[in-house]
């Protein structure tokens, strides 16, 4: 696949056709290389396949925009899901509920769950859509005052984050889509979410205000909540009632519109995401109404604690990192902990002070715990199992510790030189694979027993891929803490996506294994970094100028 180059209006050059994604509000899909255009509608499932033959480069992308030689290229719609093509003739290859229509030299592309939704995608004019797919563009462009990687950087990431917003054929709210790969049945997660609304309290608060209510409704009454919440909508319907999916998934989906059921990290989640909403917006009005909730789920983790006083995780692979049956104490989880203690303090001031000076004594007893309990040779383990035995190399994800000032000061300066010596892959001269951006643990697994399926691997998924996620949270903390070298973590990444040809932010890559999901939500988390320290990030790394 041809590799992209970064422009400086922060579109992408590309000399053959790249793997580009398009996600609107109701219509997704993937334009391939070889010019198949797969799309599908969210709540429904796929509508159709065209072939689109003939497009030529050079080609310039954009969000769900592809422009190519001689005024060819795909515009998508914002208010209904439509598309337009110019140049080549759009060739049905599979049977579907597309509608395409020619409107001059061009082409509308139109699809709906209903006659009513298909009737107002058909009513727009080739006109209107490229000005809706301009408009777009021009709102994703978010920092167009830095250079042209940091600025495609982070226009991608925009793009991911706000077309991850979806929505059913009468314009409510639907969720935060993951990605592409996340709609049969569409489901909205908790962790995804939580990361991808960092960029949305920024960007567009309603949804973020929406996601946080539609996540309310996973929460049970004993404060426990499934990894996502499947949306109602008439693919999940189909699903629920799919008898071989439903016994085939029975042992991890254990109740009607859960997807995974009781994931440890998912409430904490919830927690986090209120308060990040109150402190964003100044309106406490969310929070009161999901304060019965939040105590449940201080209620829940009080339960679990173990003789440290911290919440023990069973033995399982319900967190995050779900390939990894990681078990006792986990510096990840316990990061979330802390953060979601802090919140319940802050919040509980106003909305329930005995819970506020509860939750605050907590949070004191639990990093001085976590000092105790997971400090080896002064850095933090990944976990520690009710056994005695640790896993003790160094993890991207217990940068949850600094992230909500878990870590004291002299620790999480240590943490951080550890991870740029041993996880930024330009340091460590002991992986095979040169300078690609960050591994997410090294070195990898001892424990091979807790690895299923992806994470099986070396260097693959949680065993050692690089997660742009987590490589903002490393950029984030570099920045918040005024160190030098946050560029490397926050852009690496995203110059192997360009070197590679792919067109937006990618879920995850390793240099044996390839990549995830393209248009992954929390994905847009570098983003986000990008845009809270705009000004240190706009007047360049001091690392770079030390270097010349």
């Amino acid at each position: 696949m041809a590799a992209l180059a970064p422009r400086a209006d922060g579109a992408l050059s590309a000399a053959a056709p790249p793997a580009f994604p398009l996600m609107t509000p109701r219509l997704q899909g993937e334009l391939s290389p070889d010019g198949t255009l797969d799309l599908s509608l969210w709540g429904l499932g796929e509508v159709g396949r065209l072939r689109l033959a003939g497009l030529e480069g050079p080609f310039a992308i954009a969000p769900n925009r592809i422009e190519a030689a001689g005024g060819a290229g795909l515009w998508a719609a914002q208010s209904a899901p439509a598309l337009v093509v110019s140049g080549p003739r759009p060739q049905p290859a599979e049977e579907g509920r597309l509608v395409v229509q020619p409107r001059g030299d061009d082409w509308l592309i139109a699809a709906g769950a209903s006659d009513a939704e298909l009737a107002a995608a058909l009513a727009l004019d080739v006109a209107q859509v490229r000005r809706e797919a301009e408009a777009y563009v021009r709102r994703c462009d978010a920092l167009p005052a830095a250079g042209p990687l940091l600025r495609s950087l982070v226009m991608q990431g925009a793009h991911a984050a706000l077309s991850s917003v979806r929505r059913d054929e009468a314009g409510r709210f639907a969720g935060l889509a993951a990605g592409l790969i996340y709609s049969n049945p569409p489901r909205t997660y908790y962790r995804d979410g939580y990361w991808t609304l960092q960029l949305l309290l920024r960007l567009a608060p309603d949804a973020a205000a929406d996601q946080i209510e539609l996540l309310a409704a996973g929460v049970r009454p004993d404060g426990e909540a499934p990894s996502a919440v499947i949306v109602p909508c008439p693919a999940a319907d189909a699903f629920e009632h799919n008898r071989l999916a439903r016994e085939a998934l029975a042992a991890i989906h254990w109740r009607p519109g859960e997807w995974w059921s009781d994931h440890f990290d998912s409430p904490l989640f919830f927690v986090l995401a209120v308060g990040d909403h109150a402190a964003a917006t100044g309106d406490d009005a969310l929070a009161r109404r999901c304060w019965p909730l939040l105590t449940a789920v201080f209620r829940r983790y009080l339960a679990l604690r173990g003789p440290d006083g911290l919440p023990v995780k069973p033995h399982n692979d319900r967190d995050w990192a779900d390939n990894v049956y990681r078990e006792g104490l986990v510096a990840y989880d316990l990061g979330l902990w802390v953060g979601a203690l802090d919140v319940l303090a802050r919040l509980g001031a106003r909305l329930g002070q005995d819970l506020a000076a509860e939750a605050a004594a907590e949070a004191a007893q639990a990093r001085a715990a976590i000092a105790r309990s997971l400090l080896r040779d002064g850095l933090y383990v990944d976990y520690l199992r009710p056994d005695g035995w640790a896993e003790t190399h160094l993890a991207l994800d217990a940068l949850t510790l600094l992230r909500f000032d878990a870590a004291p000061a002299p620790q999480a300066a240590a943490f951080l030189e550890a991870v740029r010596a041993r996880l930024e892959s330009r340091h460590n001269p002991d992986q095979p694979y040169g300078d690609f951006g960050m591994l997410c643990v090294w070195p990898t697994f001892a424990d091979r027993q807790a690895l299923r399926a992806k994470s099986a691997f070396p260097f693959r998924y949680h065993n050692g891929g690089d997660w742009p996620w987590l490589d903002a949270l490393c950029a984030a903390e570099r920045l918040r803490r005024g160190l030098p070298g946050w560029r490397y973590p926050l852009t690496r990444w995203w110059e192997a996506c360009l070197a590679n040809g792919w067109a937006g932010a990618v879920e995850h890559f390793s240099v044996p294994f390839g990549r995830g999901s393209l248009l992954q939500a929390w994905s847009s988390l570098p983003a986000a970094v990008a845009l809270q320290y705009a000004d240190q990030v706009l007047a360049g790394d001091a690392e770079d100028r030390l270097a010349v």
